[in-house]
């Protein structure tokens, strides 16, 4: 036994000790909140297009992709009465399980109309199971101005092409429009 492991135990004490004269970091967490990473991956969320008609159409990609079998979709057809989304579908039951979830984002990754995003929401614990069961109205993006609470006909278009593939260049010149 050396004279250096004699010197161990003191050395620990050493760093214990001037530990105690430092001041506490604490952080007083559910008063104020910390925030999220710009780009951290928590809650998910279904998109609206500028309109305020869903973007989800039903299809259940989600839920295949799911290792966890945490989501459920079921889709519904829209009628000229009621149109939820642009296409022939929408999705009329929507519930994520997250007692299952495990937020690898395949879900997302599977979805074909950038419906299914994840915001950087962390606070996901709860004491009673069944709040932890997230529907499609706890699911759905917030409405922003100019937009209309769906079923409502389609405003960006006549067909679905309208809304996919330049759904972006109609928003901005409707946009513009009003504006100006």
């Amino acid at each position: 036994m050396g004279a250096t492991d004699f010197l161990n135990p003191i050395k620990g004490f050493g760093v214990t000790f001037a530990m105690m004269f430092k001041k506490v970091a604490t952080e007083e967490y559910p008063e104020a909140g910390a925030p999220a990473a710009p780009r951290y991956h928590g809650r998910h969320q279904l998109n609206r297009h500028p309109d305020g008609l869903e973007k989800c159409v039903g299809c259940e990609l989600c839920a295949w992709a799911c290792p966890a079998d945490a989501i459920f979709v079921e889709g519904g057809n829209n009628t000229e009465e009621a149109r939820f989304s642009p296409g022939e579908r929408y999705g009329a039951d929507y519930q994520i399980n997250y007692l299952r979830c495990i937020g690898c984002g395949l879900c997302i990754e599977a979805c074909p109309t950038r419906s299914l995003t994840m915001i950087n929401f962390y606070e996901l614990a709860d004491d009673d199971r069944q709040r932890l069961i997230y529907t499609k109205e706890d699911l759905l993006a917030p409405l922003l101005p100019g937009m209309e609470q769906p079923p409502h006909p389609m405003r960006l278009g006549d067909n679905e092409q309208d809304y996919y593939v330049n759904g972006p260049e109609l928003a901005k010149a409707q946009q513009q429009e009003a504006k100006q």
